[in-house]
């Protein structure tokens, strides 16, 4: 790595987190390649912009767990021009696939957050949905997404386990996709990230390769959201996760 890149990493370091954080004081080799990596390397692959490298960040990390970086990350994500509902809602997205309990635990480091920074809680609701319609929205945005596959999984579904593709509309899409914060490419974007993250659900993250070729995002903005995660779930998981956009969308 170049000097001007090593200078560099140091600087944005700063610019998202301020002086004085990590783990400098006790381990700095480790917070040197740590560092030189993640924003001398990582932050320099692809064109995503700075929210969007954290949005990937916050929803990787809530999927991990990984609650004191967490925590971090919300104040890099406020430096680094996101606003609470962006926030709020990138956490938001990753509870149909992370489940409630490790959802809550995030939002509670965001709210944390929030209050030391004198951010008022709650912060505007972003719905568009209530219970007479979240399913028929809900599905409208799996066609959106997914197009004539939703029918036909519908359509197969055994009879005793129909109901689950109504929580899949209903839930899943009506009551977080359909939210206001966060547009459709950048939820499908997360909602790959998250998936990727998980680690052993390949099936799921090719139809979210799928799905984000469907609204517009390309390969090379995949692969660079899935390097964005790299440093916080490790290569296995990124490789996989690059496996599957490559038999989803081969290169030519």
């Amino acid at each position: 790595m170049s000097i001007d890149r090593i200078k560099k990493s140091r600087e944005k370091h700063t610019q998202l987190f301020g002086e004085g954080t990590g783990v400098g004081a006790t381990d700095p080799d480790f917070q040197d390649i740590s560092r030189h990596f993640i924003f001398g390397e990582v932050f320099y692959q692809g064109n995503l912009e700075d929210k969007m490298r954290e949005l990937i960040t916050l929803v990787v990390l809530a999927t991990a767990q990984t609650l004191p970086q967490l925590k971090v990350h919300v104040g890099g994500a406020l430096n680094a021009g996101l606003t609470p509902v962006e926030i709020k809602e990138a956490v938001y997205q990753c509870a149909p696939y992370i489940g409630f309990p490790k959802t809550v635990n995030a939002l509670n480091e965001v709210n944390e957050v929030f209050k030391g920074k004198g951010i008022a809680l709650p912060i505007e609701s972003q719905k568009t949905t209530d219970e007479k319609n979240r399913f028929e929205k809900g599905l409208a945005v799996q066609v959106t997404i997914f197009g004539d596959l939703i029918a036909k999984l519908r359509q197969d579904a055994p009879a005793n386990q129909a109901h689950l593709q109504d929580y899949l509309s209903a839930f899943c899409f009506g009551d977080f996709y359909t939210r206001n914060g966060l547009d459709l490419k950048t939820r499908e974007l997360l909602t790959l990230c998250i998936v990727s993250a998980m680690g052993g659900c390949e099936s799921q993250v090719k139809a979210h390769v799928q799905g984000n070729k469907n609204v517009g995002n390309s390969k090379e903005i995949m692969i660079s959201a899935i390097i964005q995660c790299l440093p916080n779930m490790g290569f296995p998981r990124t490789l996989n996760a690059l496996a599957c956009v490559n038999e989803i969308i081969p290169e030519n």
